[in-house]
């Protein structure tokens, strides 16, 4: 039978109208004279009611020789009814079962048998079958198109760069090597260097949603190998350019999602705030004071990288998203500017939730001497990165831009305990399956 509706399309209105609906037997019930299937789809549940005097004993036995999980297709009549799920009911008048599921099953996705996060993960196909765990995809898949809609609102062309490059984005070492034909090549940290060329393009304002890949023996609840990446360039635009867009893009994620995916959020028991813009501004010398009124990161000095427990520190001092800019230039990527007054000082940034960063950028530096002069002060090879350089050689814009995790801002949105339940099939130090 062909679906006619999801169950969020029924509606206590249609009382009396025929429907189909197609999903997965979530529970079934026999209390006798009167049984009850719940059919669940990928937008709810639906719950289809039989009553012995009412449905013929044929549905009643196929309902009953079901197995949870198995799949279905009911068709029926909508009763409104005050105490049903949605506020209304189905009465079958067929029932057809188009796969029947095998018992035990790997885990319960009703969660009423809790499961820990590596039996979800291995066998996430049954885990997505949560209502709970699909309102966190459902809410990522309106996160990201909030995401285009406002950047592409905001002049910004959405590009596509290549994943499998010849060097380092940052001449780091964090990288995957891979065999490309004759030669060996790496999956790529980022389309940090060809958003970079875009402006000597004359593109002038570009985005791109898309993989990044770090070789990071990380094992915590924010670190994957294999993430995604929301990144911006602008040309003709400062660091305090680039953090206004991005405050205002992570600001409409959150109006978005918040317009348009009320059932998810109330799946997960989620009243979502949408952050006020501007958010505040903390300079790297502040935050380092703030984190060493804690008894462990007493000993942090100026030019230290933040530890996590420092971010959580500042963090808990701030208590909303912050940027912390003013960083010490030695620290920071070799594409930072540095300040005319102060060149010890750069324009770079980093977008901050109290629980961990969720974006970095910077004004660039666009003057080709003093790229090549940072990059050989950093330890890089200038003629490993000659097809990046010679960009900067014939006309490069000032600009200025950023990266941000996906998944990061998802878990932070939802809060979430683990950044692997903000991705489907998550890539980590140990796990390459499913």
């Amino acid at each position: 039978m062909k679906r006619t509706h999801y169950s969020k399309d029924i509606t206590p209105d249609m009382n009396g109208s025929t429907v189909v609906i197609n999903g997965w037997a979530h529970e079934i019930r026999d209390f006798g004279g009167l049984s009850f299937l719940i059919v669940r789809d990928r937008e709810g549940l639906v719950q289809v009611t039989m009553p012995k005097k009412k449905v013929a004993k044929e549905i009643i036995d196929t309902v009953k020789g079901l197995s949870r999980e198995s799949v279905v297709s009911v068709k029926g009549e909508v009763k409104a009814m005050e105490k049903a799920p949605n506020g209304y009911e189905v009465i079958p008048t067929a029932v057809e079962i188009l796969a029947r599921s095998e018992a035990p099953l790997p885990l319960d996705p009703t969660g009423k048998v809790p499961a820990d996060l590596d039996t979800r993960l291995d066998s996430r196909f049954m885990d997505l079958r949560s209502p709970e765990v699909t309102a966190v995809f459902y809410v990522r898949a309106y996160m990201i198109r909030g995401i285009r809609e406002y950047l592409s609102s905001q002049g910004c062309l959405e590009i596509s760069t290549p994943k499998i490059v010849a060097t380092a984005t940052e001449g780091g070492t964090e990288l995957f090597p891979i065999s490309y034909f004759e030669r060996e090549a790496f999956l790529n940290q980022s389309p940090q260097l060809y958003k970079q060329m875009m402006m000597a393009g004359g593109m002038d304002r570009v985005y791109e949603i898309g993989p990044i890949f770090r070789a990071e023996e990380h094992a915590t609840r924010k670190h994957l190998n294999e993430a995604t990446s929301i990144d911006v360039e602008l040309s003709f635009a400062t660091h305090e350019d680039a953090m206004q867009l991005l405050e205002n893009t992570v600001a409409y994620a959150y109006a978005y999602v918040k317009e348009r995916c009320r059932s998810q959020l109330k799946a997960l028991n989620l009243d979502l705030q949408v952050p006020r813009t501007p958010f505040k501004r903390l300079s790297y010398r502040q935050a380092i004071e703030i984190a060493r009124q804690d008894p462990e990161c007493a000993g942090l000095e100026y030019g230290d990288d933040l530890s996590t427990q420092a971010e959580h520190v500042v963090g808990q001092a701030i208590g909303e998203h912050y940027f912390i800019v003013d960083w010490p230039t030695n620290i920071r990527a070799f594409y930072s500017q540095p300040c005319d007054d102060d060149p010890s000082i750069c324009k770079a940034f980093d977008l901050m939730h109290p629980r961990m960063e969720l974006a970095s950028g910077a004004q660039r530096e666009h003057r080709y001497e003093r790229l090549v002069k940072k990059m050989v002060e950093k330890n890089l090879d200038p003629e490993s990165f000659k097809f990046y350089l010679d960009s900067f050689r014939y006309g490069m814009p000032p600009h200025a831009g950023w990266g941000m995790g996906a998944e990061r801002l998802l878990q932070t949105m939802l809060n979430l305990n683990n950044i692997r339940e903000a991705v489907l099939f998550p890539r980590d130090r140990v796990r390459l399956t499913p």
